[in-house]
């Protein structure tokens, strides 16, 4: 009789994603914001279709921000957030924060943030 056993199945490191965030007139990204899209798996242009595609949109927790969601996928209930601000003067936008919600988030209350992030930005 031969012994197949189980095979073990080689789960990569969580955290070696590298983010390389385009240089566009546009957009400026924060640091923060790429250090959470690497935590997240989150690429540069999911975020970016977020922020032209938005399910909803809300005020941000921060002063003067807009935070805006979309559905991770159709088929879970995960959702993918962004935060960002408008520079009134130059148009430019800033990517202040991404994150992935992990259930369906109420409309019309305060964002989901997760403690982490708050501490992070100081809220």
């Amino acid at each position: 009789m031969k012994d197949y056993g189980q095979q073990q199945k080689v789960i990569p490191p969580q955290n070696n994603m590298k983010i390389i965030l385009p240089k566009n007139s546009r957009f400026t990204w924060t640091a923060h914001a790429r250090d959470k899209m690497e935590y997240y798996r989150l690429s540069p242009s999911r975020v970016l279709r977020v922020f032209h595609h938005p399910k909803r949109v809300e005020e941000g927790i921060a002063p003067n921000t807009v935070a805006c969601m979309q559905p991770a996928t159709p088929k879970h209930t995960s959702e993918i957030w962004l935060m960002y601000q408008k520079n009134k003067k130059t148009s430019q936008i800033t990517i202040i924060t991404a994150w992935r919600y992990p259930a369906r988030s109420p409309v019309g209350h305060e964002i989901p943030i997760p403690e982490e992030i708050r501490k992070e930005l100081g809220f």
